[in-house]
């Protein structure tokens, strides 16, 4: 593995000196510049009627008790302030922190957004807030029933028969923690819910936060992130009922979020980062067959911590990204996949300007 794992040290991470000037590459802005919370984290994006939504953590810093799910909305100029949609306060007057929002909206019904209240991924549970006027007022939280976690941090799918299939994953107690990938699945619109068992032993491979790809039919692709320094997939021939072998494939994992989509046009974007160490660089890379990656923009090439991505199709085509900026601020930038232009990844090295 130290022989496969060696080029993607080597790699340089750029196609261009100014990030802006790639192909396909629109704009980029920060969600705010000041906020009440000093640290964010685990960003999540949708579309509305009127525009975008974007959700995050945000608070002293990641699991203290301060901890909140927050939100901004955007209406094709600018970002609104933002505001707290739910905390982790308790009936008994405690506060626990929030992790992981991830805002999702079905074909029919409100707005969900999925976010986990705990102490620590291995003792989290799932709530669900919902929202009739596209985010801006949330209902009361409900918590997931038990054994139902919700999508750990990446949104969910919804196929052609209306289920709601949300990839998800567990964390044990012990150390080292087991990883594990599991899949959840609604047919009424997110009020009951039923799962898959682990799709992986949590040994030979530790994976968690997978996304979901669409290959045609009935066949679905997951993958995401491990600590074995390299991506994780997995296939479905039946919509995600039953999964096949977990492999981990030459993509580098520096054990951070990823995520993915699949285009209207059928090919599919992901956003993650190209190195096994670190949370810089943040890529996108494109794929025809969601085997086969090749690169296509740097976000992120600087020192820093750019992680946690979230990656949409909007219905005019275009593609926006959110990321942690940082741990300080909220990035959100503009793609137009028609003019994306890629270059093979050989041996798992990102290429340079010249090759």
């Amino acid at each position: 593995m130290k022989r496969l794992l060696l080029p993607f040290l080597l790699a340089v991470p750029a196609f261009a000196a100014n990030l802006t000037q790639q192909p396909g590459y629109v704009h980029g802005e920060f969600i705010y510049e000041t906020a009440p919370f000093p640290s964010c984290h685990a960003t999540t994006l949708v579309e509305t009627k009127g525009g975008l939504r974007a959700a995050w953590f945000g608070g002293t810093a990641e699991g203290k008790p301060d901890v909140a799910i927050w939100s901004a909305e955007f209406n094709g100029a600018s970002w609104s302030v933002p505001t707290e949609v739910a905390n982790g306060l308790q009936p008994d007057g405690t506060r626990r922190p929030c992790w992981n929002p991830v805002l999702f909206q079905p074909e029919a019904g409100p707005l969900m957004i999925f976010y986990k209240v705990g102490p620590k991924p291995s003792t989290w549970w799932g709530e669900l807030r919902t929202s009739s006027d596209e985010g801006r007022t949330w209902s009361a939280a409900r918590r997931l029933p038990e054994g139902i976690l919700g999508p750990i941090k990446n949104k969910p799918v919804q196929l052609a028969n209306g289920d709601i299939l949300c990839g998800t994953s567990s964390e044990t107690p012990e150390k080292p923690s087991h990883w594990t990938v599991h899949f959840e699945r609604s047919s009424d619109g997110g009020q009951t819910w039923t799962a898959t068992g682990p799709v992986n032993d949590g040994v030979k491979i530790n994976a968690i936060q997978p996304s979901v790809l669409f290959l045609g039919g009935e066949k679905l692709l997951a993958l995401g992130r491990t600590r074995e320094q390299r991506m994780f997939n997995i296939t479905s021939a039946d919509n995600g009922r039953t999964w096949g072998e977990m492999k981990l494939i030459d993509l580098p994992n520096p054990n951070s979020g990823t995520d993915a989509v699949t285009l209207a046009d059928g090919r599919h974007l992901l956003v993650y980062n190209h190195t096994p160490k670190g949370r810089s660089p943040l890529n996108l890379a494109v794929s025809k067959d969601g085997a086969t990656w090749q690169a296509a923009l740097v976000l992120e090439n600087e020192s820093g911590e750019y992680s946690y991505p979230a990656i949409i199709q909007a219905s005019d085509g275009l593609v926006h990204i959110t990321y942690t900026w940082k741990r300080q601020k909220v990035r959100h930038v503009i793609v137009d996949p028609a003019k994306l232009t890629s270059k093979p990844i050989v041996d798992g090295v990102w290429p340079t300007a010249d090759k």
